[in-house]
């Protein structure tokens, strides 16, 4: 019996949602210089860099891992884009399926960024991604703390 679950992460921002978006969806090889701890690599595969169907994977450092994901939907208003995670040891080794979420919104004078991630266990003996929520969390903290010194 698989069991569904989803997790959400908020981190408050000082830069402008249209920075993170527009970063994670048409130059996320640019992490690589900005956060060279957390982000390796990040090849384009398929398709071009933003666009819905678009194939990449990520080199991370989170126990070294790759994420090999598909852009699912992308939303510029709203600043979200959405991933489906179809390679990599989230899905290989762990869940079945692994679907994750960015969005930005305002909150008074600052912004908020949220991430989503969806998830499918197999079984109770597979971990929440508890991890990986804090890992992409600790990312936006350091991209926004990137930007801010520039």
């Amino acid at each position: 019996m698989a069991l569904s679950g989803k997790l959400i992460g908020y981190v408050e921002i000082s830069n402008n949602g249209d920075v993170f978006h527009d970063l994670l969806r048409h130059k996320p090889h640019e992490m690589v210089e900005m956060v060279p701890h957390q982000v390796h690599d990040c090849e384009l595969h398929e398709g071009e860099r933003g666009a819905v169907g678009s194939v990449i994977t990520w080199h991370y450092t989170q126990e070294r891992k790759t994420s090999k994901q598909v852009i699912e939907s992308v939303d510029e208003e709203n600043h979200t884009i959405r991933f489906n995670v179809i390679g990599g040891e989230l899905v290989e080794k762990l869940y079945k399926s692994f679907k994750h979420s960015f969005h930005v919104e305002p909150k008074g004078d600052r912004q908020v960024a949220t991430w989503t991630i969806e998830f499918e266990r197999p079984d109770t003996s597979v971990r929440y991604p508890t991890a990986e929520l804090d890992f992409v969390c600790t990312l936006v903290k350091n991209l926004d703390a990137h930007n801010n010194t520039k």
